[in-house]
């Protein structure tokens, strides 16, 4: 007899859609898995075995030749997902159940004893099963929030083989998981580093604030100990939400890629991360043998911190060119080529010379010129050109440090930065995948950034005595249609473009 189970795939972040066939004979045992599986797919019929025999059923050790087809079968399969398909089809082919599978997708792991493992991606694959209308979704316990999280599927939270069967046949119904509570989700998130612990260095929250109103990438610049990190730090806390279908794409990165915690429906924080600056290209931009997101995908909608930015290998830095430009990373491989989102804010911190004192006025530099000209090329002109904000972070006196006066706090910072966010999302809600300045491309400055003569004027002299790219020109006038946002303003003025335009002056 034969049956046929519906489970899935997926590659970057798409699900497809995989038909798992179980085919059984008499004959010799043979157990052969055929569709293009990987190592763990071709190791589920040893886990399928014993979870069936410890689940009271006749394995298929004792049932002669078993052959399961994943269709289509030119797609690669991987992951442990199918050992629920599997058993299911086998039990159903070999005639040891009588439930009706129907329009139901499975997933999971099965561990030994029958119990059901939880496994990576449930989200996309959620989402594919709705929009193919599959009625209901068979998951592991664990990751039964996350697929709750897509509305008007069924979502059947499984512990072990033995209820699922039992499911199945009608003896003893399994409850649907309930809806996520979105706006429980949503709550109003705790910062650990506010603005307001920052002393002084009001140049540098101002360029923040820029940043994070319009998703430009920040540069900050100064002596150890000045408080870039502590800066860097506190870029979250003046973010905006996340909305919905920003939650969405973030989780289904984190899903696939085994971050999201278990029983964690929705990630409802902005991103934030910091990689060493020992990481590898692959750890960064993604990629293995079946490529997975890296720190640049995981940081999608939120923030990448690179500090000590002229410490990682130059190799590893110029993989940053596309995400910087395009805002997604292609990777490729022999098997496929996949596209992951990466539209980050990057914050990169570095010091001004290997000892860290060649801005500072009260500490003598130990480097030599060459030295110097040496550490700042280790970052590449074309990458520095990618940085829309460029900050200097001095050094603070005693005075500065000892104030008792607190400064701004963040939810002060992030009301403006709303704000903001709100007038563009108004000025590109007829314009798909443009949600920020940063975001645009030649048509759309062309058409939301128009300048008058005397701002022209301001900026040709900028960019003649600046010997500016064409990208520094378009990248200015996007950083000063940002700061004419944060000022409630209609349109751009001189004051938003000299504003810009000193941001642009940290040269290499």
């Amino acid at each position: 007899m034969s049956s046929k189970v519906l489970s899935a795939t997926t590659l970057g972040l798409v699900s497809h859609l995989v038909e798992v066939e179980v085919d059984t004979h008499s004959g010799t045992h043979i157990f052969s898995i055929v569709g293009l599986p990987d190592a763990a797919v071709k190791e589920a019929k040893d886990r399928v075995d014993s979870a069936i025999k410890n689940s009271g059923f006749r394995p298929p050790h004792r049932c002669g030749h078993i052959t399961v087809n994943l269709a289509p079968a030119d797609i690669k399969k991987e992951g442990s997902l199918y050992d629920l398909p599997i058993a299911l089809g086998f039990l159903s082919a070999t005639s040891q159940i009588r439930a009706k599978i129907g329009n139901r997708l499975l997933i999971g792991e099965l561990s030994l004893s029958g119990n059901i493992r939880p496994v990576n991606g449930v989200l996309p694959i959620a989402i594919m099963a709705k929009e193919k209308n599959i009625s209901e979704i068979i998951v592991p316990k664990e990751n039964a929030k996350e697929a709750a999280i897509v509305e008007g599927l069924a979502v059947i939270p499984v512990k072990n083989l033995l209820e699922l069967v039992s499911h199945l046949s009608g003896e003893k119904k399994i409850k649907l998981e309930p809806p996520q509570n979105l706006e429980k989700i949503f709550e109003p998130q705790k910062y650990l580093a506010d603005m307001a612990f920052v002393k002084g260095q009001e140049y540098a929250k101002r360029a923040l604030e820029v940043a994070a109103a319009g998703g430009h990438n920040v540069l900050l610049s100064g002596p150890p100990g000045s408080g870039k990190t502590l800066l860097a730090r506190t870029f979250p806390s003046i973010l905006p939400p996340l909305t919905f279908p920003e939650a969405l794409e973030v989780t289904k990165i984190f899903s696939i890629a085994g971050k999201l915690a278990r029983g964690v429906s929705l990630i409802s924080e902005r991103p934030y991360r910091a990689p060493h600056h020992s990481a590898s290209a692959v750890s960064l931009v993604g990629g293995g043998q079946f490529p997975r997101p890296g720190e640049i995908s995981l940081s999608h909608r939120g923030v990448l911190f690179l500090d000590e930015f002229p410490e990682f290998s130059r190799n590893v830095l110029e993989n940053l060119r596309q995400p910087l430009e395009d805002g997604m990373i292609s990777v490729s491989r022999a098997q496929a080529t996949l596209s992951f989102p990466a539209r980050f804010t990057l914050i990169a911190a570095m010091n001004p010379c290997p000892c860290g004192n060649a801005t500072d006025p009260e500490k003598l530099c130990s480097c030599t010129p060459a030295g110097i000209v040496k550490y700042q090329r280790k970052i590449s002109g074309p990458i520095f050109d990618r940085i829309d904000i460029h900050a200097e972070v001095p050094r603070m006196k005693f005075e500065k440090l000892a104030e008792t006066k607190v400064g701004e706090e963040s939810a002060q910072v992030r009301e403006r930065v709303t704000k903001a966010r709100e007038r563009q999302l108004a000025r590109f809600k007829d314009i798909d995948g443009i949600i920020t300045n940063s975001e645009m491309q030649n048509r759309e400055i062309k058409e939301f950034c128009k300048l008058g003569e005397k701002e022209m004027a301001l900026l040709r002299q900028a960019v003649d005595s600046l010997h500016l790219s064409a990208r520094a020109f378009h990248r200015i006038i996007k950083i000063a249609r940002t700061i004419s946002d944060l000022a409630g303003a209609d349109s751009i003025e001189i004051p938003h473009l000299a504003e810009a335009i000193q941001y642009r002056q940290r040269q290499v």
